[in-house]
């Protein structure tokens, strides 16, 4: 496995993370015992950067997470979030960036996550009610506590970045970004790397659309949070599977997986970008990693961006509410 720094002053990591969410919500039924073992088999590849929160499934995630990873701690890279209140549902209904709020739940991260240290905290959404400056504050408390090493921020741009960074020095951006959801290039992928700050992708498969196996909405499970996304939605679907079909040629081409020719292309984007694909199945994660490997020309790079231009992309990434949470 190669390995990627997060930003000027972060930790070293492996240079593909795994985000953890899905094990435990949103794509279909959880599966703790599958879950386990691809946590353990990404320690085998050599996966050192893990990425769960607090919102995910009230708390089960990091129940999860940690139980199979803590024995491995000085390995492994550790960031969780708080921020995202989820409803009785599970499903994300407030978001609380109150210094109060941060304390209470990072004592409660660590508590399910069985670890003395979290190595990367995040804000996970930006908390319009609450100056940045104070969210920010009160994560760098934490911080001289030792309760955590470095923060990190979710879905922000590049003013909120700015003003975050004055305060205490912020060590990654998480934000969604793919071939087919390019919003990081309007600002924020720029931001980062003048201060410094590493750039994490999360869903940089585009929740799971550009490997191909999304034919229909009837192909998810019932419950699954992309039947209520418009990307996944009639028509939209319809233009997007023409950009996924265009992907497996090209994929085919080249000797690799539409997967792997997608995860190439943000790996491409520059040696602080480090996505978390996440799965909770074994033959995935492997596909997953192997394309580190993968290398692309810069003729090869500018064609798949040409390809999923952010106009060809058909649908919003998110409805109205989950939009609204979004800092631009």
């Amino acid at each position: 496995m190669q390995s990627r720094t997060l930003g000027l002053r972060g930790p070293r990591v492996s240079a593909i993370g795994l985000g953890c969410m899905g094990i435990s919500q949103s794509y279909g039924e959880p599966d703790a015992d599958s879950g386990r073992a691809t946590l353990r088999r990404a320690l085998d590849l050599g996966i050192t950067f893990f990425d769960t929160a607090d919102a995910y499934a009230w708390g089960a995630n990091e129940e999860l997470v940690g139980a199979v990873l803590r024995e491995h701690r000085e390995r492994i890279v550790l960031a969780t979030k708080c921020g995202l209140v989820p409803g009785p549902e599970g499903r994300p209904t407030a978001v609380d960036g109150s210094p109060r709020h941060i304390r209470e739940a990072c004592e409660a991260s660590l508590r399910r996550l069985s670890v003395p240290t979290i190595d990367l905290y995040y804000l996970h959404r930006l908390d319009r009610s609450v100056p940045i400056e104070e969210s920010v504050r009160a994560m760098a408390e934490l911080v001289d506590e030792g309760k955590v090493r470095h923060l990190g921020l979710s879905e922000v741009g590049p003013a909120t970045l700015r003003r975050a960074h004055a305060v205490h020095p912020i060590t990654a951006v998480q934000s969604e970004y793919s071939l087919w959801t390019r919003d990081p290039e309007a600002g924020i992928l720029a931001a980062c790397r003048e201060l410094g700050v590493g750039f994490v992708p999360f869903s940089p498969l585009g929740r799971g659309f550009l490997t191909g196996t999304v034919r229909s909405l009837a192909s998810l499970p019932a419950g699954d949070f992309r039947r209520g996304l418009p990307r996944f939605q009639g028509e939209n679907l319809d233009r997007n599977l023409a950009l996924t079909e265009r992907l497996r040629s090209l994929a085919e081409a080249k000797g690799c997986t539409a997967a792997q020719l997608a995860l190439a292309w943000v790996l491409a984007q520059g040696e602080t970008v480090v996505p978390i694909p996440g799965t909770k199945r074994v033959p995935y994660l492997e596909e997953n990693v192997a394309a580190v490997d993968l290398r692309l020309t810069r003729e090869e790079v500018a064609s798949l961006g040409a390809l999923f231009a952010p106009e060809a992309i058909a649908g919003a990434r998110y409805g109205p509410a989950a939009a609204a949470q979004v800092d631009r």
